[in-house]
This record gives structure tokens, C-alpha cells and sequence, in this order.
């Protein structure tokens, strides 16, 4: 892993040393900058669903992905129609041109199961599970929630895609890294992938191999593709299951772990990880990379810290200086948080934000 120094205030911005790496930190950094000098113009596929009340939390998401990211962005926002207009209208006035393109999409089901898919968990989320019937021509793609902020360039998670065996055609994150408090090993009724269960708020696809494999599965001994084995693992499960789609994909899993490749907890950090003590190594070190803000926590005051980043990010406006306009005034309400155990550890809210901050401006001096 690898180790930064605990990060200066703004006062010492600039001053900010080198990461203090290893030689597993100096490989990691290697294989990064490798992989995206041989794929130099490759297109980037972040795919969110919006549903309900979920316009301006989306946006939000999508502009943490924009600020810091190398490569172009090809979002895919599966919305309600009534949110269409809105989207357009919002990101056409993104500026950055030629960097950024999205498409519209409907929400899609099967037809002759469209409402049970509805309703299953949250409005629209098990959208997700038809991303790679329904993108076709998309290769590979980053799905997230709509309640994600991205605080380094989206590019450094998708090279991960370069890092999958010849088995694994997705990445996530554990559901917990704490088993004393886990939910899948304590309450789940049905099977789940590894000690604690995986999170698919930030879920990484190498889709063409999703369409092309063959899952084993507890239903039949013979194998289903991934078209073919959604709805009768719901038939089968939808009794058992409480968070929807993620419980079939950790049923899914379960049976074919080889297909996964893990990334660690700082690459999607939720409220879990810090509101009972801190228990996620990797933030503690490197900083937060993906922060998840799952359980409404951008909008309650349950979790401030959580809601200081959001708040910071959804106010930021395209063009104004970062240091001053975004980590100054983060900071700043961030310290005002230390009352609650989040709080507590706020620095990792900010260290990797402030190295992103400072190596986009690096880009930016280089490019004159």
C-alpha cells in the first residue's frame, strides 16, 4: 500500500510533499500511468439510474466525476422521463467540451416482469442488473449510485479493468470490513460472496465478458448467462432478499467467486466506516478515493461530515479556483465536525482531495 503524508493545511497547499511510497506503492503508481499511456483516448463509460428525488444528488455525482478526470466521460443516466428535461438542460451547460458526452436513457424491464423489477429495493435501482443487455456496444463500465463523489480522476478506478484476471469480469468493494458489525454474516438469509458480503454502489464491468460467461448457480447444473439467470434467481430468492439487486449479485457471486476482483474499502467509504471508530486501514493511510454517502446522509444531519463534502462539491462552480473555492471552505465546516466519530477522522475526507487538487493543477502547468 501506499502511504502519504498526513496532509497540510491549505496554508502549506503547495509545499505538500511527495507520496513516501514503497516499491508495492512505486508498481501501483507504474502500472497506473502505464495503462493509461496505452490507452491514451480510450472513453470512459460511467453509467448512474435516476429515479424520484434524485436529480440534484446525481448532477452532484457527476460533477465530482468531471473536475478531476484525464480521460473523456461517456455518461449513460438511465432517468424517469419526467427528469429528462432537466438533465439536458443541466449538462449542456457543463464546460467542458468534447471532454464529457452523455445519453439519455428510459428506465427499461423486462416486459413481462417490468413492475416486480420496479419495485424491487429502491425505486429503479435493479436497473443496474440490465446494464449489459441493454449497452450492447459498450465494452467495459462504471456503474455508481447516484449518491457517490468521486475525490480522484475517475481513470485511476477504471484501470483497474487492465488489473482483472482471465476469470474476473467485475470489481467491487466488501460490504464491511468489520465482521462484529456485517450485516450479510449476521442477518442475511441467502448466500453471499466472502466473509462480509460485497457493496455494488461502485461496481466496475468488463461487460462483454459478462455477456459472454456462463454462471454456475444453485437453480439447475446447468450453466445460465447473465440474460437467462436474473429472473429465476429473483424467483427463488425474492423472499430472502432485502437490499434487491445487491443481494443477487452477491448470490451470483457466491457461486462464482473467481469472476470478482476486489478493490479495497477507500474506493467506496461509507458512513459504516467510520460511525462506530474508523475501520477502513486504507482511508486511514491514503485518504478517501470514492466517497459513498449511502442511508440519505448528504441530506439529514446525522452525519455532517459526510454532508460538508457533498455540500462543497454541489456548490463548487465550474472554473474558480479549488484551492480557495472547494478544500478551503471543505476544511473549514469539516472541523466542525469532530463532535460525532466521522469527525473525527476528518483529515481523510480531504487528504486524497487535496493531492487530486494539487496533481490537476500539475496536469494544467505541464499542458502550457
Amino acid at each position: 500500500r501506499c502511504k502519504n503524508l498526513s496532509v497540510s493545511f491549505w496554508n502549506s497547499y503547495w509545499m505538500l510533499p511527495s507520496d513516501v511510497c514503497g516499491m508495492n506503492c512505486f508498481w501501483e503508481a507504474a502500472f497506473r500511468y502505464n495503462y493509461m499511456k496505452t490507452h491514451p483516448s480510450e472513453k470512459m463509460h460511467l453509467a448512474v439510474v435516476a429515479c424520484g428525488e434524485r436529480l440534484e444528488e446525481t448532477v452532484t455525482m457527476l460533477r465530482s466525476a468531471v473536475i478531476f478526470s484525464i480521460k473523456p466521460l461517456q455518461f449513460h443516466i438511465f432517468a424517469e422521463d419526467q427528469l429528462h428535461e432537466s438533465f439536458k438542460d443541466i449538462l449542456d451547460d457543463f464546460p467542458y467540451e468534447g471532454k464529457v458526452n452523455y445519453t439519455l436513457y428510459p428506465i427499461t424491464f423486462p416486459t413481462e416482469s417490468a413492475a416486480e423489477w420496479k419495485k424491487l429495493f429502491k425505486p429503479c435501482a435493479s436497473q443496474r442488473l440490465f446494464l449489459p443487455l441493454i449497452l450492447k456496444n459498450v465494452d467495459s463500465l462504471l456503474y455508481v449510485d447516484t449518491d457517490i463523489l468521486f475525490l480522484r480522476p475517475v481513470d485511476d478506478i477504471w484501470s483497474f479493468l487492465g488489473k482483472f484476471n482471465s476469470t474476473q469480469i467485475a470489481a467491487m468493494a466488501p460490504e464491511h470490513e468489520e465482521p462484529r458489525i456485517g450485516w450479510y454474516n449476521r442477518f442475511a438469509r441467502h448466500p453471499y460472496y466472502g466473509m462480509t458480503g460485497i457493496n455494488s454502489g461502485v461496481m466496475l464491468m468488463n461487460m462483454t465478458r459478462i455477456r459472454r460467461k456462463y454462471f454456475k448457480n444453485d437453480m439447475t447444473p446447468v450453466r445460465l448467462q447473465w440474460g437467462e439467470i436474473l429472473m429465476p434467481l429473483l424467483k427463488k430468492y425474492k423472499l430472502n432478499i432485502t437490499w434487491g439487486d445487491q443481494d443477487l449479485l452477491n448470490i451470483m457471486f457466491f457461486h462464482n467467486p473467481e469472476s470478482l476482483y476486489v478493490f479495497p474499502c477507500q474506493w467506496n467509504y461509507r458512513p459504516d466506516h467510520c460511525i462506530y471508530g474508523s475501520n477502513c486501514r486504507e482511508a486511514e493511510e491514503e485518504g478517501i478515493f470514492i466517497l459513498h454517502g449511502n442511508r440519505g446522509v448528504y441530506h439529514d444531519d446525522k452525519q455532517p461530515t459526510f454532508r460538508a463534502v457533498y455540500e462543497a462539491i454541489k456548490n463548487y462552480s465550474f472554473g474558480d479556483d479549488l484551492v480557495h473555492s472547494l478544500l478551503q471552505p471543505l476544511e473549514l465546516e469539516l472541523r466542525k465536525t469532530t463532535h460525532t466519530y466521522c469527525g473525527r477522522v476528518y483529515k481523510v475526507f480531504i487528504k486524497q482531495l487535496t493531492k487530486s487538487i494539487r496533481d490537476l493543477y500539475a496536469r494544467r502547468s505541464k499542458g502550457r
